[in-house]
């Protein structure tokens, strides 16, 4: 098994939602939930690498460890390499995974299935579920991943990822939830490339390794994580985890 650094990535300032990872859900900040998730899920180490120090005083009250990064990254991605660079400088983990901060109702076994995307030699691993409610089709929030199926049919080999209605036709479409696992080699070579044409287009990071050829391949689950993007999604986080602790 590979070693595994898992990375939450956490910026204070939201648009829609000021202060997300601090946000309160059944008593314990937001991002408290999604360390401990992370720590569930037993792969290795986790670190929170956030924006602003009230975060890291956050998850270490919680007895989790948070490393203060620049604040002017230009995603989540730059946050985590400049994470794991600080925690790993020896480069003794071979692979980092990138857990958004915002998926306080994350299963264990979505974490497993990602990292099990790396299997057949993808630079980089995510996973999906296939979309089984109709309004989530037309939906430009749910991003879909479009792949061709592989091993057995449980993994798929990525080809684009979109927030359009694709592929077109009969069959399933899949819902790409934003979990990464990278090679540590295909992590530094991510971040070195500046935004893609297509990735500024669909305001997709990933779109940027395809573009690049690097090679995505996507697991499959039949479960998707909550995420917290807006008080809707705030108020459901927190009905969903009310008495949690």
């Amino acid at each position: 098994m590979p070693k595994t650094l898992l990375v939450i990535p956490a910026r204070l300032k939201a648009t829609r939602l000021p202060d997300k990872p601090l946000a309160d859900i059944a008593g314990e900040a937001m991002i408290v939930h999604v360390w401990r998730r992370a720590v569930e899920a037993d792969c290795g180490p986790v670190v929170v690498a956030a924006d602003a120090e009230p975060i890291c005083e956050a998850v270490r009250k919680a007895g989790g460890e948070a490393i203060l990064t620049r604040a002017d990254h230009p995603s989540g991605s730059d946050r985590v390499f400049e994470a794991a660079e600080r925690c790993d400088p020896g480069a003794s983990f071979d692979t980092i995974v990138n857990l958004q901060g915002d998926l306080p109702t994350l299963e264990p076994e979505v974490v497993h299935a990602c990292l099990e995307a790396l299997r057949e030699g993808a630079d980089v691993g995510t996973v999906a579920a296939k979309i089984e409610r109709q309004e989530e089709r037309d939906n430009p929030n749910v991003v879909k991943v479009v792949g061709t199926p592989y091993a057995s049919g449980d993994l798929l080999r990525a080809l684009y990822f979109t927030r359009a209605t694709a592929p077109s036709g009969e069959g399933p479409l899949f819902h790409h939830i934003g979990l990464y696992a990278f090679r540590r080699e295909a992590l530094a070579r991510f971040v070195s490339l500046p935004p893609s044409p297509l990735e500024k287009r669909e305001r997709l990071e990933q779109l940027r390794a395809l573009e690049a050829g690097m090679r995505i391949d996507v697991g499959l689950v039949n479960t998707v994580p909550l995420g917290v993007d807006t008080p809707a999604d705030l108020a459901r986080a927190r009905e969903l985890l009310a008495g949690s602790r």
